[in-house]
């Protein structure tokens, strides 16, 4: 592969704009028989917690029109399994890694970034925008609020050199309020977006289909608010965005690049095909030599209005 798919996200250097999304790509050694990740610019690990979390009760996931519901519930085994065991493993099939980090309290997150700094993980990407999990004893996020997002981003970036992306929450009124508090923070990236709090119900039994009755919605049918909010946070940022948010396809990919992303992640369309993002990387190549263009970032925020 040459040059022209190489991308700089915020100090994460990476050969292709090609992520798998934190939570659907596991650790990856569930896909070594699926896909060769060392293909992919970078994968994002399911986001751990200083200590082992059991997640949600099940039912945990299901299939909703043009998408999936999932509440799994940050269920991990802590941040020193994942140290000594997981992230090694990751490192050994020359990856690179991107650790999602979560926490119920903002101290969690300091202690998190304090741990990984002094680890092969090459950035940290700050969940602060998980639908599953309570916060403060609620379901607010954090990434509802600018000052916790500025709190919380300021104390990850005073205990790690790696490069910091902030993954932000769709359920919001005016996302780009909290993306400009995140870059004020000092975030060197952004994320965006996570799942839409959803629900569905199964009319026979008249019980919700998930166990924890909400969860997070994700896939296709979220692909229409993803890239407004990516148009609407690269206006106002100066940091790179990684666009999320029903990426079937390179054709998806594609508009995300167009709207402003930088690089994309994708997430739902690992469990469709896990061969989706190889084949956007080799779309994307092959995208760049039909407009006859000689680097991918040529695309990026290339929206013609």
């Amino acid at each position: 592969m040459g040059k022209e798919l190489e991308v700089n996200i915020g100090g994460l250097k990476l050969k292709n704009p090609v992520i798998a999304a934190s939570g659907t790509f596991g650790y990856e050694q569930e896909y070594q028989s699926l896909i060769s990740a060392r293909d992919l610019g970078a994968v994002v690990t399911k986001s751990i917690t200083l200590k082992p979390y059991d997640g949600n009760p099940p039912p945990r996931i299901w299939e909703t029109t043009a998408g999936m519901l999932n509440s799994i519930g940050l269920q991990n085994g802590g941040a020193e399994d994942f140290i000594s065991d997981k992230l090694p493993a990751l490192k050994a099939n020359n990856l690179k890694v991107v650790v999602s980090i979560a926490g119920k309290r903002q101290q969690d997150y300091r202690e998190l970034a304090k741990l990984l700094d002094r680890t092969a993980a090459d950035a940290i990407e700050v969940n602060i925008s998980c639908p599953n999990v309570e916060h403060k004893g609620s379901a607010r996020l954090f990434a509802q609020d600018p000052a916790d997002t500025v709190s919380i981003i300021r104390s990850v970036k005073r205990q790690t050199t790696k490069p910091v992306i902030a993954k932000l929450s769709p359920n919001v009124t005016d996302i780009t309020l909290i993306a400009r508090a995140a870059e004020r923070a000092g975030a060197d990236a952004l994320s965006l977006i996570n799942t839409l709090i959803g629900m569905d119900v199964d009319i026979m039994s008249k019980q919700p289909r998930l166990g924890n009755i909400t969860g997070g919605l994700s896939g296709p049918a979220i692909k229409p608010i993803a890239l407004r909010m990516v148009w609407d946070v690269y206006r106002c940022v100066k940091i790179p965005i990684i666009g999320i948010g029903g990426i079937m396809g390179t054709e998806d990919a594609i508009a995300f690049l167009l709207c402003g992303a930088s690089a994309v992640q994708i997430g739902t369309a690992n469990f469709v095909d896990p061969q989706t993002a190889i084949n956007i990387i080799a779309g994307l190549k092959a995208y760049l030599k039909n407009q006859n263009l000689k680097i991918i970032t040529k695309l990026v925020g290339s929206l013609k209005i």
